[in-house]
């Protein structure tokens, strides 16, 4: 049986929400207030619909409880945002992903329930801003507060040298997860395995281990 999704609120971020949900097979039920924006994705979304979030007999009569994972991504209207998330919650949904405009507003959310708070510009911007300053960060996924996976770029003097000679862990205190060759995919690579130059090595570590390593690499000295 498939995942059912709903995203509440269809603009940049929730919208891109419902194309990545649907392209992937999920059954998304995608909800805003404006008709024209669930005109737009009336084709694109298993069902879109026009109602007001705020209203509890309206996401009743959804059936919104019966969604394992709803995602509020209510653009500017933080007061809409977070009575939809405590009707949400007091409904007993499953699991509630909600769109943070701003600090104030993860606080609130954060009080109410809500299982996970995301600021995607926010985010997007740490990510771009790690790979302009590293140019062997490819991607970078904030995990806690000191924590975070990395996706890093073998360099030179990686080449050859498997993960025993490297020895990532114990220098740097960083743990490789993955290894990427081309399409290959090594999960939980084997202490012998051989890197070479241009793998891609997902890393998971403490940010300040993480930044040692990545000095590392780019010092080809």
């Amino acid at each position: 049986m498939k995942k059912q999704y709903a995203v509440i609120g269809l603009g940049r971020f929730g919208g891109s929400m419902v194309k990545a949900l649907s392209d992937q097979g999920m059954e998304v039920l995608a909800i805003d207030i404006d008709e024209e924006r669930v005109n737009e994705f009336s084709n694109i979304a298993t069902h879109a619909v026009i109602a007001d979030t705020t209203d509890e007999s309206v996401l009743k009569s959804l059936g919104i409880r019966n969604f394992q994972h709803v995602v509020v991504a209510i653009g500017d209207n933080l007061q809409a945002s977070i009575l939809t998330t405590l009707i949400l919650k007091e409904m007993g949904v499953e699991k509630i992903t909600v769109k943070a405009q701003n600090d104030y507003h993860e606080k609130v959310l954060k009080k109410i329930g809500a299982d996970k708070i995301i600021h995607p510009e926010r985010d997007m911007g740490i990510r771009i801003a790690h790979q302009i300053v590293s140019s062997s960060v490819l991607d970078y996924l904030e995990l806690s507060e000191e924590h975070s996976m990395v996706e890093l770029k073998a360099s030179e003097k990686m080449n050859g040298k498997n993960l025993i000679e490297l020895d990532i862990r114990a220098r740097f205190g960083c743990n490789v997860v993955a290894v990427r060759r081309g399409k290959e995919i090594y999960v939980s690579p084997q202490a012998n395995q051989s890197i070479h130059q241009g793998d891609i090595l997902i890393v998971i570590g403490r940010d300040k281990d993480i930044n040692r390593l990545e000095k590392h690499m780019t010092n080809e000295s």
